[in-house]
């Protein structure tokens, strides 16, 4: 049984695997979200930043990219996702159904965000998250560099996901600016 992640957010564009195979799915009932408060990667305890996670949603639907894991080296690439994204139990690890655009179904696992866990920020304006995502860095360099990556590739991929658009156009405007 072949083993899948699913990826929505910075995994699209770095998911420091190789993988066996991979294509573009939808994975129903969540949305992608700026929800989540980042202390470690994109921010700090001090001031954090925020990353994406799927947030559940009746009637929402996220298009991102399915990878599978290569079988020779699940167990290292399993524990080094984990690792990166379990770093503060805001996640919990989930498998889900995802359709791939093929028409192959399979079972991935995804990252979904915690609603009870105090890193969930699901009520925060767009403008909110822009402010927060303008200033903030991370051990893993400018939140504004992981909504650009990931935006930018989202729309090399022909998913582009409007609030992002809408969120590099602001958090652009806010750095070149000086407004941080």
């Amino acid at each position: 049984m072949a083993t899948w992640v699913f990826g929505y957010g910075s995994l699209i564009w770095n998911p420091e695997f190789t993988p066996a195979d991979r294509g573009l799915a939808t994975l129903d009932g969540y949305q992608r979200s700026f929800c989540m408060t980042s202390i470690h990667h994109r921010g700090s305890p001090e001031e954090p930043g925020l990353v994406l996670a799927l947030d559940a949603a009746a009637g929402a639907f996220c298009r991102g990219v399915a990878f599978q894991i290569p079988k020779a080296d699940e167990a290292p690439i399993l524990a080094a996702l984990r690792e990166r994204e379990l770093v503060s139990s805001a996640y919990r690890e989930e498998v889900l159904p995802v359709a791939l655009d093929d028409g192959r179904q399979v079972e991935a696992l995804a990252y979904v965000v915690d609603r009870a866990h105090p890193q969930y920020t699901g009520s925060l304006t767009l403008e909110d998250q822009a402010q927060i995502i303008a200033r903030c860095h991370g051990g893993k360099g400018p939140n504004s560099d992981y909504l650009w990556q990931t935006a930018q590739h989202l729309t090399q991929l022909g998913i582009g996901d409007a609030d992002l658009d809408h969120l590099s156009v602001r958090v652009r405007d806010i750095v070149d600016n000086g407004l941080a």
